[in-house]
């Protein structure tokens, strides 16, 4: 009996001791775990600075290129640009071909009824682009049979100042008898024609008739002294 009881104590004893033991063993790796954690993130922390770091020195010299490219280029584009001959600039007027009606526009030492934006051209090119004038205000009596006068008013002013222009540039070109007889018959046209535009603006179909007629006829008049 005595040896059951010694014997059960040693067993209780000994498996007691196993627990223990366990129980250390356990701790002891509850104990590490925060530790072996410990260096999990210290090793992360470390693997993450070392990508910043490389990241970094790529992107420091990617700018050391980029500025070394940049730097060829400029050079290149200022080694071309030496060789472009710059001149001085045109004069206001008549500076460049074919640019002298807008030349003339721009320029303020002229006076104000010399500023036409209008190519000039020569006596005999000047009559025969009057005439195509003179045909587009001939043009105006379909406008006047559809009664529309706004069209009919904007058509007259323009083709009437083109008109005025390339007559006057054959007058001044003409001897001073022949001046006197055309100045009065450009007179007599311009009158009519602004008989016409006012026909227009008051929209009365009767004068509009009238003064288109009359414009036929001092038209007439004038091309066959243009030449």
């Amino acid at each position: 009996m005595a040896q059951a009881i010694a014997s059960a104590s040693g067993l209780r004893g000994s498996s007691q001791a196993v627990l223990e033991g366990s129980r250390q063993i356990s701790g002891s790796n509850r104990l590490a775990l925060p530790c072996s954690r410990g260096g999990l993130k210290r090793t992360g922390l470390t693997v993450k600075a070392s990508a910043e770091t490389e990241t970094s020195r790529r992107a420091v010299l990617g700018l050391v290129a980029a500025g070394l490219a940049s730097g060829s280029f400029v050079q290149a584009v200022l080694a071309e640009a030496r060789a472009i001959k710059i001149g001085p600039p045109p004069p206001p007027a008549g500076g460049l071909p074919g640019t002298l009606n807008s030349d003339e526009a721009r320029d303020l030492k002229l006076p104000l009824k010399d500023r036409f934006y209008l190519q000039p051209l020569p006596p005999k090119e000047a009559a025969a682009r009057a005439k195509e004038s003179a045909k587009d205000i001939l043009n105006v009596k379909t406008l006047i049979d559809k009664k529309e006068w706004p069209y009919v008013q904007m058509d007259l002013r323009l083709k009437a100042n083109y008109l005025r222009y390339d007559i006057n540039t054959v007058i001044a070109a003409k001897p001073k008898e022949e001046k006197k007889t055309l100045k009065a018959l450009t007179g007599k046209l311009f009158d009519t024609i602004s008989e016409l535009d006012y026909a227009a603006k008051i929209k009365s179909t009767p004068e509009a008739e009238k003064y288109y007629a009359q414009t036929v006829s001092e038209l007439n008049n004038v091309l066959a002294k243009l030449g």
